[in-house]
């Protein structure tokens, strides 16, 4: 069995190094370089086409979904594997329009690493089981069939906030249900009122109340 050919982007030295060196301890993968921003890992990816790219998402500069779509459209027979600490909806899915086969949470074991690895060099798709499980709750037919129909602009994670706040919680408690930072509460709350057209939160959660939001049914059928 030939060794994959593998770059590494992340911003940051340390964990670089230590994925480097983590991966160095399989016979099945090679790391050949690695790259600390966006735009580096498109140029480095272009010039040692690597069978697979370990993406992280948070990078200077160009972003990691963006240079994903780059080396995607520029280089298509190479594989891109998010390797990542963000796991809301909004990235994910912004990371698989842009074209990556694979999402991986950073602290995923070497064994996961190399197995996701091998399968997108081989032309498949891999996703750790937490985004796996995600994808299969937004792809399930069931979903056509709910309320969210009443919204088809918002995101899932945005569907999330506003059942929340239907049940009339505020940003913290928000947060800490949905495992996510204040701030991308913020985010996903303004994003709201634009996509509903509505002046502030109440508005919003009015909206949220006629589409059945907040009721124990839905709550029931549906979950946060």
């Amino acid at each position: 069995m030939n060794a994959l050919n593998v770059l590494i982007c992340d911003d940051h030295a340390g964990f670089r190094a230590s994925l480097s060196a983590l991966l160095s301890g399989s016979e099945e993968v090679v790391v050949v370089g690695e790259a600390a921003d966006g735009a580096h890992a498109v140029r480095a990816t272009l010039a040692l086409q690597p069978d697979v790219v370990l993406m992280d998402l948070s990078m200077p500069g160009l972003g990691g979904v963006e240079a994903t779509r780059a080396i995607v459209n520029s280089a298509p027979h190479i594989g891109v594997i998010v390797l990542t600490m963000v796991d809301d909806d909004d990235a994910v899915f912004a990371a698989i329009r842009a074209g990556a086969r694979g999402y991986l949470l950073k602290g995923a074991r070497r064994a996961e690493i190399v197995r996701a690895v091998r399968a997108v060099a081989d032309g498949d798709a891999v996703f750790g089981g937490a985004i796996a499980g995600r994808l299969i709750r937004y792809f399930d037919p069931q979903a056509a069939l709910s309320p969210f129909g009443s919204f088809p602009d918002l995101t899932p994670r945005e569907v999330q906030v506003l059942t929340l706040m239907a049940h009339h919680l505020a940003n913290p408690a928000i947060a800490h249900q949905l495992g996510i930072t204040e701030k991308t509460v913020r985010n996903n709350v303004s994003a709201i009122l634009v996509k509903l057209r509505v002046a502030d939160r109440a508005q919003a959660i009015l909206a949220a109340h006629d589409a059945g939001m907040g009721t124990e049914k839905f709550q029931r059928e549906h979950g946060p």
